[in-house]
């Protein structure tokens, strides 16, 4: 059983791939679920901190529930590894989002990465892979730097 990538095409905002097995349609949601597990792995693993602020995140972003986000972050594991040139294609529907959502979801990976109290070099080297892959510009970079800063500092 092959899942071979045969074509993708971008649909309003939705990613839309055919394999060898059918097709799969993929979301900004999971666009979102992909980055913040790439982000997350960059350490080698994900730590249960991380994991649970990813599904917070999600939830509160997407107002899912806890068990549909948790889905969410599982598929997009699971997908990932699966079939690792799925990531490629998803720069594309990344591309294609709003200066908001990109720092949005920027701000969303440095809480991630931040979960577990240590910043892992290899866990900011994804995060910088990542919002460069999907167009996030300095600026936006730097907005999310300012943005994450000043919900997460006390007084903030």
């Amino acid at each position: 059983m092959s899942d071979t990538i045969k074509t993708t095409k971008l649909k309003g905002t939705e990613l839309i791939v055919e394999t060898s097995d059918g097709v799969e349609v993929y979301d900004s949601k999971f666009l979102v679920a992909a980055l913040l597990v790439f982000v997350a792995q960059g350490s080698g693993s994900i730590q249960p901190e991380e994991s649970a602020k990813m599904i917070d995140l999600i939830e509160e972003h997407f107002k899912l529930q806890g068990a549909e986000s948790l889905e969410l972050l599982t598929r997009a594991m699971s997908e990932l590894a699966e079939n690792p040139e799925i990531a490629e294609h998803l720069v594309t529907l990344g591309q294609s989002l709003s200066d908001q959502e990109k720092e949005d979801i920027a701000v969303m990976a440095l809480k991630v990465i931040a979960a577990d109290g240590r910043r892992e070099f290899a866990e900011m080297e994804n995060f910088s892979r990542a919002v460069e892959a999907v167009g996030v510009s300095p600026e936006i970079v730097h907005s999310a730097f300012d943005r994450y800063f000043a919900e997460t500092m006390p007084g903030g």
